[in-house]
């Protein structure tokens, strides 16, 4: 089997459309035909067209992931959950209005994408907790153990965490004055202003030295 034409893709220049024997087969990228060396004329057995196959998902498959952690820094887990999504079955409607079936990638091509995002340094669990802890509501103020607990929602090591917060210069007092300027107004009763700020994970000694602070 020969490869007959490489056009580029209308929708995504950046991809190009392998025909052979003069028929569409799969799509690759502009690096991997060079690393791959496609080229038209040149042919290759079954096995091999399977292989470019599966570089051409693993390619989609990898440039999709990158867009999801350009969107923000994510967790290790939150990554193996969205490529553990595109191992799933979806349905899509078609021009036609039809309902139809996409199968989904491999568990193993997921993983390799995954490997490949690592060693690129696109997901570290350590930048993921330092970027979460210095950006999570900066204006509205969060506690060191709210910021704990949601790190441990997304998977973050115990240890890690730890590190993080020890390193941060966020400290519990500041962001309690940055809530109470917030919600005072909010709180007429100081009892209930301290049960909110305690449902937020600030000690009850905190919010106390903090209310009695005349600059709150």
């Amino acid at each position: 089997m020969k490869i007959t034409s490489i056009s580029t893709q209308i929708r995504n220049p950046d991809r190009l459309n392998i025909s052979v024997d003069g028929k569409f087969k799969f799509s690759l990228d502009i690096f991997q035909i060079s690393q791959l060396s496609v080229k038209v004329g040149k042919e290759y057995t079954e096995e091999e067209l399977a292989e470019l196959q599966n570089e051409s998902n693993f390619g989609k498959l990898y440039t999709k992931s990158l867009e999801y952690c350009m969107l923000r820094p994510h967790s290790s887990r939150e990554m193996k959950d969205y490529l553990w999504r595109k191992t799933r079955e979806t349905k899509y409607k078609s021009r036609s209005g039809e309902i139809k079936s996409r199968e989904g990638v491999s568990q193993d091509l997921a993983d390799r994408v995954f490997d490949h995002l690592v060693e690129k340094g696109y997901i570290d669990d350590e930048k993921f907790a330092r970027w979460w802890v210095e950006n999570r509501n900066l204006r509205k103020g969060v506690s060191k153990r709210k910021l704990q607990a949601e790190l441990q929602v997304k998977g973050v090591a115990s240890t890690t965490i730890s590190g993080v917060l020890e390193d941060s210069l966020r400290n519990d007092g500041d962001e309690l004055a940055k809530i109470i300027a917030k919600k005072r107004t909010k709180y007429s009763d100081d009892q209930k202003l301290m049960q909110y700020l305690a449902r937020q994970g600030f000690s009850y000694d905190d919010i106390k030295s903090a209310l009695q602070n005349n600059e709150y």
